[in-house]
Formats: C-alpha cells, structure tokens, sequence
C-alpha cells in the first residue's frame, strides 16, 4: 500500500473556461492546504471515457509513489453509478465506475478497489450533478491527510471495464483500431509490437503495411522526421503503439481519421 503524500492530479473532461476545476482544487486545498496539485489535461472530450483511460494509461506511472489519480470523466454523473478509490502498490486512482480505469486494472499486479460509500468524505450538495467537487476532491483531499482506503467502504469485485479492444486476427489481416489522436494529429491505434510479432509468425508476412478505410500505407519508419513530408507514413512509438503520422502535418486532417475507426495490419 503505498504511502500518502500530497501530490493529485487532475484529467477531466470539463475544459478551462468553467468553474468546475478551480471549484475542485479548492476543497482539496481546503482539506489539506499543504497538498500539491497537478492538471494532467482537461481536454478530454466531453464524455470520452475511453480516451481519458488511454491518456491515464500513458502517463500515470510516472508519477511518485503515492500519487493520489482523480479522473473525472462522468457521463452518468448523478445516477447509481459507483465511485471507486482503486489503491495499487504504488497509486491511489479515484474516479466513477465506468470503465475509465481499465487499463490500471489490466496493468497492475495487485489492486485494491473500494466504493466511496463515507459520507465523511463527501460535501452536501443541492445537486447531484457536480461529484468532481462533491466527492471525488474531498476523497483524494483525505487521503493526502492520511486517512486509511479501508475507512473509504466496502470491497467490491464486479467493477465495470471496457470492452476488450486487443487487435483480432481475420484471417491473413490484423484488424485493430484508432485509440487516441494527440495535438499534432498523430492517430494512435491499439497495434503493438507484440501484436505485430504474432501477426507475422501467424501470417509468414511482415506486417509492415496498414489499410485505413481505401487507404494503404506502407513501410514502418523509425522516426518523424524519416518520413515523406505530406504524406501519411506509420512508426511504433515510445508508448508502444502503432502510429499514423503525417512529416510536418496532421494525419487526422491529411486522411480524415477518427477514435475508433477500424485499420488493418497487411
């Protein structure tokens, strides 16, 4: 169980103009006014439960031991949805029950998952709409004062996860799909060099091609900058994952690529 400190970050959903976010670092700030504070982004797009999984997943391990994870993506705030405190051998994670902490479920070897049923650790509220400062804050806030996972409610072992998006094979093609688009327009699917070794010890082919919808692009380069300016070229990048990238441009524009949209490994 790792040790409370006084680092939260924050990744939601609710964008920079809103009183939502300052509203949240302030009941953590006024439970524990020593606690360090850090946005990992709050350009999730609105209700993108998936793409926040995956932006938490790429991220979150680098952190201190003890870190205290709030994610606030949260469609059905406001209904019986559960609230999680996930405690792992390095991390605390706080987030509703939706599937947005999937892959910490699927990566750590040894979780702890608890609903948030302590009203000690929640603020009374008018409303049911707002449980980022209503109790997901107030829960990491008590946490970096200390206060025992245990104390937080009951185990529980039917916590909802995401379907699996692992790459299938259909015959002599790959098929996986587009995850994650980033700033530069980069389009990030779910293929892995893993993924690609079986493909090819299946398949007797190289798998250094990849179909997205009339589109093929061929030859896996090492680096950006080692591909044809304009046009669409794929690399592995340093998360792991199979790439779409366009040199000095965005591939999400050049080819009109969208989260979820089906590519094929040939």
């Amino acid at each position: 169980m790792p040790s409370a400190i006084s680092l939260v970050t924050l990744l939601t959903d609710f964008g920079e103009t809103d009183y939502f976010v300052p509203s949240m670092k302030g009941v953590i700030l006024g439970i524990n006014p020593q606690s360090r504070i850090l946005d990992l982004t709050h350009r999730i797009p609105p209700h993108g439960i998936e793409q926040a999984a995956f932006f938490l997943k790429s991220c979150y391990e680098y952190y201190p031991d003890g870190t205290v994870h709030v994610v606030v993506v949260d469609p059905d705030v406001g209904s019986d949805r559960r609230a999680l405190l996930v405690s792992t051998a390095r991390y605390f994670f706080i987030a509703p029950d939706n599937g947005v902490l999937s892959y910490i479920f699927k990566e750590e070897a040894s979780v702890e998952v608890r609903a948030i049923e302590n009203k000690q650790y929640r603020l009374d509220s008018a409303g049911a709409t707002f449980d980022g400062r209503d109790v997901f804050a107030p829960s990491a806030a008590w946490l970096t004062k200390g206060q025992m996972p245990g104390s937080y409610g009951r185990l529980i072992h039917d916590y909802v996860t995401l379907p699996d998006d692992s790459p299938k094979m259909n015959e002599d093609v790959l098929q996986g799909r587009i995850m994650y688009i980033d700033h530069f327009g980069n389009a990030i699917t779910n293929i892995t060099p893993t993924d690609m070794e079986t493909f090819r010890s299946v398949t007797k082919q190289n798998g250094a091609g990849l179909k997205v919808g009339d589109m093929t692009i061929k030859g896996l380069k090492t680096y950006y900058g080692e591909g044809a300016t304009g046009l669409p070229e794929i690399l592995i990048n340093s998360n792991g994952h199979l790439e779409i990238f366009v040199k000095q441009g965005r591939a999400v524009d050049r080819c009109g690529l969208e989260v979820g949209q089906r590519v094929d490994l040939i």
